[in-house]
């Protein structure tokens, strides 16, 4: 029976590597190895095997046959010196060494569409583009006015916000498909991924619709009897939900039964509007609705706001002139509220 290799043993790694037809690297010439042979279609080819379940799937969506893409993997491994993946019955399997490369493929192709907009875009007369990523509470506040500055000063910079929640963000930032964002570390190891520098805080309140029978309620009102509403709510792995999830901890009841699981913004106002469900929001997303009466806060406290939100960023990476600015409009207002 033949010995399975182990992705973490630099040993096997190079048993994997025969067995694949690759000759183990000495190291010294990976560099030159790498230039003289890849082309920009080898790297879009691991940037894609990150994200396809098979190599033909990959080989589909860059309009290659699956035999063209079995021949350039190979080609791939043999730059490189050894295995990306183990060859199974069933497909292949990312080896360790084989991660890191994909994971840097995905970068370098992020970075690459970029940069070829940025470029397209000042070559119609445009001048440049500012991705990022913005959690929903601090859109209505810091996001939009630092915007709005932005715009002002350079009217043709294209502007492009992407995500809603901490953790799409985060994720959005590690493939490198935005260059900031403005959010929470969703999780307690993204700071060996992320830095942080916090901006604002984010009252939260929880939201029902005009005329909602719950207003009408004389008597305090507590956790036990909202949890047998119905509810939209954030996923789990949201710092809001976490939160709330934490208060009915406290309270010693269960979560809703009755529970819609939204990450949309815009839908879950429409779905409160046009029901008997309890959300738990931002102050700031909830404000302008709450003011034209279409919305109601309840009187409840809720224990505590969520931490900070703040600028998220990767490691060790300079900032572009546009997300320069665009921090700086952002802490300008961050400390107009702070002062208020």
């Amino acid at each position: 029976m033949q010995a399975r290799a182990n992705p973490a043993d630099p040993c096997s790694q190079n048993t994997a590597s025969a067995a694949a037809g690759v000759a183990p690297g000495d190291g010294l010439g990976l560099s030159r190895r790498l230039v003289n042979r890849l082309r920009l279609k080898h790297w879009v080819l691991l940037g894609v095997l990150g994200e396809a379940s098979t190599l033909r799937h990959a080989a589909a969506r860059i309009h290659m046959t699956q035999p063209g893409a079995t021949k350039m993997l190979a080609d791939i491994e043999h730059a490189f010196g050894f295995a990306l993946f183990e060859r199974h019955a069933r497909g292949l399997r990312v080896t360790a060494l084989g991660r890191e490369v994909l994971a840097y493929a995905r970068q370098a192709q992020a970075a690459l569409e970029r940069f070829l907009e940025d470029l397209e875009t000042k070559r119609h007369g445009g001048h440049g583009h500012l991705v990022f990523g913005a959690i929903m509470g601090a859109a209505p506040d810091l996001v939009a006015r630092a915007v709005a500055d932005i715009k002002r000063e350079r009217p043709l910079l294209n502007v492009r916000i992407l995500g809603e929640t901490s953790d799409q963000i985060c994720g959005l930032l590690e493939r490198h498909e935005i260059e900031l964002a403005v959010g929470r570390l969703p999780g307690p190891l993204e700071h060996n991924k992320f830095d942080f520098a916090a901006l604002s805080d984010e009252p939260l309140c929880a939201v029902v619709r005009r005329r909602h029978a719950l207003l009408r309620r004389r008597q305090p009102l507590g956790w036990p009897e909202l949890v047998r509403w119905p509810w939209v709510l954030q996923l789990i792995s949201s710092p809001a939900r976490v939160l709330l999830e934490e208060e009915f901890a406290r309270a010693r009841v269960g979560a809703p039964q009755n529970m819609i699981e939204c990450t949309s913004i815009f839908a879950t106002l429409q779905l409160v509007q046009s029901s008997d469900a309890i959300a738990m929001l931002p102050e700031s997303v909830v404000r302008d609705h709450v003011r034209a009466r279409l919305l109601q806060v309840l009187p409840i406290e809720i224990g505590r706001d969520l931490r900070a939100f703040g600028l998220l960023t990767r490691k060790n990476e300079t900032l572009s002139e546009f997300a320069t600015l665009f921090v700086d409009h952002l802490r300008r207002y961050a400390g107009d509220c702070a002062q208020r």
